[in-house]
């Protein structure tokens, strides 16, 4: 994201950056999402390692000081624009299933080369997708895919998202996974913008959807993404796939979900 970019706050900008954007902006983060290797920049897809790494750094776009996870081009960005607008987008939370009794299975040191793995994995299949990695929490990778990277079908590319998340932990393979995995997928709309005080800024979301998504997420079994009727339709699943309900923690109303498969 280019730091020459108008220094407002205001919503309507925001508005527009999250759901229009740049065209120059997207060409250049599907450039980047190709070049080797990570760990990338969440928001732009800069690579900070590899044959990408100096080249990087060299227009700027090298790891921030200030806030490892972005660029510093992205930082300067988020920290010179605070704000956001409410937009509709597509939330995806995906965590590893039982990785307490994991943990309690395996040295420390492996526990912790499982997650990283796990880590990478996620974050390839986001990028791919035309997502953005939003946080690395404990055992669980959140993402977040909006008009200004992914275009009006969002929803289509989280649930994809999610289903090759699972395809690249092992599930649906002979062998089976090399860890068990449950996604949840769902499309409302939330607040995005940048929060925080420098050193610590960061471009996320907020609101009732963030909520939903870690709840569905939390009632997935391995092996299984699951996806609210409301990005299911956006994403223009098959309506005659089986619908279920949830009863989720916090929420009043039932929500219905639809069950999706590695191959299914």
């Amino acid at each position: 994201m280019s730091d020459q970019l108008p220094k407002v706050r205001d919503e309507a900008f925001w508005r527009e950056f999250l759901t229009t954007g740049d065209p120059g902006e997207l060409r250049q983060r599907r450039l980047l999402s190709r070049l080797p290797h990570g760990p990338r920049c969440r928001l732009c897809a800069a690579p900070f390692s590899g044959v990408g790494g100096p080249l990087m750094r060299a227009l700027g776009k090298g790891q921030s000081a200030q806030s490892p996870q972005v660029c510093s081009s992205c930082f300067t960005f988020m920290s010179s624009n605070r704000g956001g607008a409410e937009i509709e987008c597509t939330l995806l939370f995906a965590d590893i299933r039982g990785s307490t009794a994991l943990a309690e299975g395996m040295p420390p040191v492996e526990f912790h080369a499982l997650l990283s793995r796990f880590y990478r994995a996620a974050e390839d299949e986001i990028f791919k997708h035309e997502g953005m990695v939003d946080k690395f929490v404990g055992d669980e990778v959140v993402a977040l895919f909006f008009p200004l990277l992914a275009g009006a079908r969002h929803a289509a590319q989280g649930v994809a998202a999610g289903r090759a998340i699972l395809a690249a932990t092992g599930h649906g393979a002979a062998g089976g996974p090399w860890a068990p995995v449950g996604v949840g997928v769902h499309t409302g709309r939330a607040w995005m913008g940048a929060v925080g005080e420098a050193p610590h800024v960061e471009l996320t979301a907020v609101g009732d959807a963030v909520n939903t998504a870690a709840r569905v997420a939390a009632a997935a079994l391995a092996g299984e993404v699951l996806v609210t009727l409301d990005a299911a339709r956006a994403a223009g699943l098959d309506p005659s796939l089986a619908v279920r309900s949830l009863e989720l923690k916090g929420k009043q109303l039932p929500t219905e979900v639809i069950s999706l498969r590695v191959g299914g």
